[in-house]
């Protein structure tokens, strides 16, 4: 296996850094036949560039804080904390436990994740999954 990306990595270049464009930065840390189930509900690549798009366009910027991460061979698994700040100005903190598999160049090829709501607003509870 190649060098292996990170949640706190993809999530950067995906939610934060506007360089880059949600197309580039999903090739760059996850594979065309990606799936993801988070909070029980499954997601294909395009769903889950969506979800990603749609979030752009709510959060103006924020930090990814990993409190746990372990790689061994091809599986991933990490507990992170995710602080965005909305466009309206409001603040929102996610604790998200995420299991994943790897591809052979270190990409995600699936990711299970759960993820609950720390401070924020009532209708910012499905932001994980919000499309």
């Amino acid at each position: 296996m190649t060098a292996t990306t990170s949640i706190a990595t993809a999530l950067t270049d995906l939610l934060f850094d506007r360089q880059i464009d949600v197309d580039t930065a999903f090739a760059r840390h996850f594979t065309d036949d990606y799936r993801q189930r988070t909070d029980g509900v499954w997601s294909d690549h395009a769903e889950f560039v969506e979800h990603i798009t749609h979030l752009r366009g709510v959060v103006t910027d924020g930090r990814v804080e990993v409190h746990d991460e372990l790689i061994a061979g091809d599986r991933y698994a990490d507990r992170h904390t995710i602080h965005a700040r909305k466009t309206d100005g409001s603040e929102v903190a996610f604790e998200v436990l995420v299991f994943a598999e790897l591809a052979t160049d270190g990409r995600f090829r699936q990711i299970i994740e759960t993820t609950t709501m720390l401070s924020g607003r009532t209708e910012d509870r499905d932001l994980g999954s919000a499309r």
